[in-house]
């Protein structure tokens, strides 16, 4: 079996997402499916830059869809900021160190409760006719995991694909953020793009 290389992955993200069965696939449960581009951490840029590259061609007003991407990040910054919290955050974290405010932050945010913040501005904004592609996920680590936010996810959004943009390798069960940290399982997104020709 041969490896495909990142560029190869890259340019069947187009074709794959652009099938009209892609929005219309089912996952496990048949509820839309989730999907993981994993990469290795390396090609954090490239991956941005074919991301910026992808909106581009596909967001035109003839398109019967609309790419809209969530960095995990900058949604965390909005949240805090829109509360008058960022401010007081970075005080803290001299007063106080970054472990006080990593706990700060997740409780601000409530990240896995049922009125999680982040899930609940990423439900807000979708449309029926979206693709939600989820990146900065390395960015927002350890405040948001990944498996968290997929599986609060899971609950609100199953009328559209999702995809995360990984920086890590997942196997079907297994996300490993960086190669090296591992998260917990997650069983319930399939690979966007196979690794292997």
């Amino acid at each position: 079996m041969k490896t495909k290389t990142i560029y190869e992955r890259l340019d069947q993200i187009i074709p794959k997402i652009t099938d009209p069965s892609f929005r219309q696939n089912k996952g496990l449960g048949n509820e839309i499916g989730f999907y993981i581009f994993d990469y290795e951490p390396k090609y954090e840029m490239l991956v941005r830059e074919h991301i910026a590259f992808i909106k581009q061609k596909l967001n035109t007003e003839s398109s019967d869809f609309y790419i809209r991407e969530f960095d995990l990040y900058e949604v965390m910054l909005e949240i805090l900021d829109s509360k008058g919290y960022l401010q007081k955050n970075f005080e803290l974290e001299q007063k106080r160190g970054s472990d006080f405010i990593l706990k700060a932050t997740k409780k601000a945010l409530r990240l896995t409760l049922n009125n999680d913040l982040v899930v609940q501005y990423i439900a807000e904004r979708v449309q029926p006719n979206d693709i939600v592609f989820l990146t900065g996920v390395g960015k927002v680590y350890p405040i948001i995991r990944s498996h968290t936010i997929l599986n609060n996810l899971h609950k609100v959004l199953d009328y559209v694909p999702v995809v995360m943009f990984f920086p890590g390798s997942y196997d079907g069960l297994e996300l490993v953020l960086f190669d090296e940290i591992k998260d917990d399982n997650y069983y319930r997104a399939f690979q966007l793009i196979d690794k292997y020709a």
